[in-house]
């Protein structure tokens, strides 16, 4: 028996229906399931959230239940293909359930919830988590990350959004289905002048007669005849020609609108919702599935139109000449129909395994030629091409495996088809034995016969065009119906920023874990210069996402100006800071266009301007063609310092009313980073500006510091007054003045 497949909802209410709670206090939050054992073996278990209990249970039995009050502390782990959620209390640390990837973000999620339940007592139930990756409509597992099941998407509505799409080429298209009918009409006539051909001329006692008698103008009539034969070839070759270039100008047209409506909505995707999804898997949909679609709604949807209105003009033809004859030829049809409507969804599974297999290949080529130079560095150019060669090999099994599949059922489909012929074959051959048709007759309804066979012969080919449309569908509208998790307000201010930051309890969480960032307060007035601080890990390039608005917080605010960064335009905002990221990256082009890339259509002086405020000016002059030298891909023929000076000089030039430094001086040698803190000493005067660094020398001229410490601002004050304190910012600093002096001696001891 088929199991049920229930909806997420239908699975929460199972799971409180089927376990038992005695013992279990409080009103129940929420519940969900997990699928490892302790030992790593497969288990079926469950946990019911309640305001005061967390329940654990296993095949059914409550085996472990903690307190919300008692546990100090709930955390999310990741292992290899394994998370698990553990708890913390005065006993030490409890395991509270493990999971496979699956239920990763089942997992991830709830804990962060769970802790969050425990610091402020409320816990905040996603109605749209999907437990196990799951449709909440049929339950079926999603892939590829992916927000919609393909079986239970509207492919009506789909098909309906994408035509209007494509409304912008209707003429093109009018065009290929009005040629189609003239070389349709062209086609339906052929059968019929090669009739009066073999009955006239060919197969005619008159036609003999005459000729034997000395009349010559029956070859004048036989000559016109395939005059007219071969002037119906002409133009049914000429209408075909000329429906392929309409089709083609349509086609060229709609595919780069739709990759730039696909595009456009991946750029417009949070940081949060492309983590999410490989590179590979982004390409592909801009690429392999804009092309897919592409090609059905140019090619396959005008062709299913035309093959339908052929099959049923001749069916027409056909029961008129002789309903008996057409009826055996058409018999096959509804059965094939509805042999390809029970194999629909077999094809759809099949088909996107493959679309997987081809996603995860695209990827790891990506990967591969994206740290070519660490590939090269250490030597593994045969261990990455036994990687590609285990997804391409990978692909192209599940490749030649759905081919196989396609070959038994086709040639199953055609044999079915087919028999009509073969009838057809016995009903002529005895109506000419028993004199009753003529060979002309025969000629026409074979030729007939012929042209009904085009489109029955392809209907076998229609699931598979079918699948792979549908499928690249779906997957396009997945992306552009993907919820913008950052979006501007309806009425979004664009005011003109002077600088004052202001965080009050701010708390944010990554997916894959607890919370980074704690009840976080912090205030920066215009012109201030603030240093933020801390161990690796603490959350200081989260604070400054969050103030560039990659994410929105869980909790609490951040304002600029009195402005909730909500209420204002993303494009505004950015607009006002400039940014050095920890990792520097240029794009492949000039020096020029690299910097310019920050404020398009500037001019040369204030590039030149930025370049020497940022101390790139110096050794951009001295390039083989100085600005109009051409940098390989994300520089890679530049130096560290070179690349991060010309990224500075980026951020540098639109006068940005916020500079955020994320390591902006890391990979520059002492000399130079002195010359560029003395600059910035002079930028950040009227600006407001906030700067990481693990070199804390970087950070003399700072108005004051903040030093992040598991997520909370642990201390806040000038560095002499931190120092006083000989607290977290006094052990980093005494650290790093320890490794300093290693590092002289070890210099020393070298020379």
């Amino acid at each position: 028996m088929k199991e049920k497949i229930l909806t997420q909802d239908q699975r929460k209410r199972a799971l409180l229906d089927r376990l038992p709670r005695e013992g279990v206090e409080g009103d129940v939050i929420t519940a969900f399931e997990y699928d490892t054992g302790a030992d790593g073996g497969k288990a079926d278990g469950a946990v019911i959230v309640t305001d005061k209990n967390v329940a654990v249970y296993l095949d059914g039995k409550l085996i472990k239940l903690f307190s919300v009050c008692g546990t100090d502390k709930f955390e999310f782990r990741r292992f290899v293909g394994v998370s698990e959620i553990t708890a913390f209390d005065k006993d030490g640390e409890h395991l509270v359930c493990r999971a496979s990837d699956t239920y990763r973000e089942v997992l991830s999620k709830n804990v962060k919830r769970l802790q969050r339940l425990k610091e402020t007592g409320t816990y905040k139930d996603d109605a749209e988590l999907r437990i196990g990756a799951v449709c909440p409509k049929c339950g079926r597992r999603l892939n590829s990350n992916m927000t919609v099941c393909v079986k239970c998407a509207d492919k009506r509505s789909m098909f309906k959004r994408i035509l209007k799409m494509a409304s912008p080429y209707k003429w093109y298209l009018m065009l290929s289905v009005l040629l189609f009918f003239a070389g349709f009409a062209v086609s339906l006539l052929g059968p019929y002048v090669n009739k009066l051909l073999v009955d006239g001329y060919i197969d005619s006692a008159e036609a003999k007669a005459a000729v034997s008698s000395g009349d010559r103008s029956v070859f004048t009539g036989f000559a016109l005849t395939v005059g007219l034969m071969v002037l119906l070839t002409f133009l049914s070759y000429l209408f075909g020609s000329l429906r392929n270039l309409s089709i083609m100008k349509a086609g060229t047209g709609f595919i780069v609108d739709l990759r730039k409506l696909v595009f456009e909505q991946i750029q417009k995707m949070s940081v949060r919702t492309l983590s999410r999804r490989t590179s590979g898997e982004l390409m592909r949909r801009v690429t392999g599935d804009t092309a897919q679609i592409e090609n059905f709604v140019t090619g396959q949807l005008p062709n299913i139109v035309q093959q339908a209105v052929l099959l049923v003009a001749v069916g027409v033809i056909l029961f008129i000449y002789d309903p008996f004859l057409a009826f055996l030829i058409l018999i096959p049809v509804p059965v094939c129909i509805y042999a390809i409507w029970l194999c629909n969804e077999f094809f759809r599974r099949i088909y996107s395994r493959q679309w997987e297999a081809e996603s995860r290949s695209g990827s790891v080529l990506y990967d591969i030629f994206s740290g070519i130079r660490v590939v090269k560095a250490h030597r593994t150019e045969k261990k990455e091409l036994e990687r590609f060669d285990r997804a391409i090999t990978e692909e192209r099994d599940i490749a030649i495996k759905n081919e196989a599949l396609f070959n038994i059922v086709d040639p199953v489909f055609t044999f079915v088809l087919n028999i009509g012929s073969l009838l057809l074959m016995y009903y002529t051959g005895s109506r000419i034995l028993g004199r009753t048709m003529t060979l002309g007759d025969a000629a026409m309804l074979s030729s007939y016969v012929t042209l009904i066979y085009g489109p029955i012969d392809w209907l076998a080919y229609l699931p598979r065009l079918l699948t792979r449309s549908v499928t690249s569908l779906v997957k396009i509208f997945d992306v552009l119906d993907e919820k913008q998790d950052i979006k501007d307000a309806e009425n979004a201010a664009e005011p003109v920023i002077e600088g004052n930051i202001e965080i009050k309890d701010l708390t944010f969480g990554y997916d894959d874990g607890g919370d980074v960032l704690k009840g976080v307060d912090l205030s920066v007035k215009k012109g201030e210069m603030v240093g933020i601080v801390g161990r690796s890990g603490a959350g200081k390039s989260t604070l400054i996402n969050l103030i560039m608005r990659m994410y929105d917080p869980d909790g609490g605010s951040i304002t600029v100006d009195g402005y909730d960064l909500s209420q204002i335009s993303q494009s505004c905002l950015r607009s006002q800071i400039g940014v050095v990221l920890q990792e520097t990256f240029l794009f492949k082009g000039t020096v020029y266009d690299n910097i310019a890339y920050a404020k398009p259509g500037c001019d040369k002086e204030t590039v030149i301007a930025a370049s020497k405020a940022a101390g790139a000016h110096q050794f951009i002059v001295k390039l083989p063609d100085g600005y109009d030298t051409v940098i390989g891909e994300n520089g890679h023929t530049l130096s560290g310092g070179e690349r991060q000076r010309i990224s500075i000089a980026r951020a540098l030039l639109h006068d940005p009313k916020i500079l955020i430094l994320d390591e902006a001086t890391a990979s520059l040698d002492t000399e130079t980073e002195k010359n560029i803190q003395d600059t910035l000493q002079k930028l950040t005067r009227d600006r407001t500006t906030i700067a990481i660094a693990h070199r804390l020398s970087t950070l003399r001229n700072a108005t004051f510091l903040a030093v992040l410490d598991q997520g909370r601002i642990a201390e806040c004050g000038s560095h002499d007054e931190l120092m006083r304190k000989k607290g977290i910012y006094y052990g980093l600093v005494m650290a790093q003045r320890q490794m300093s002096r290693i590092g002289k001696k070890s210099d020393t001891a070298a020379s």
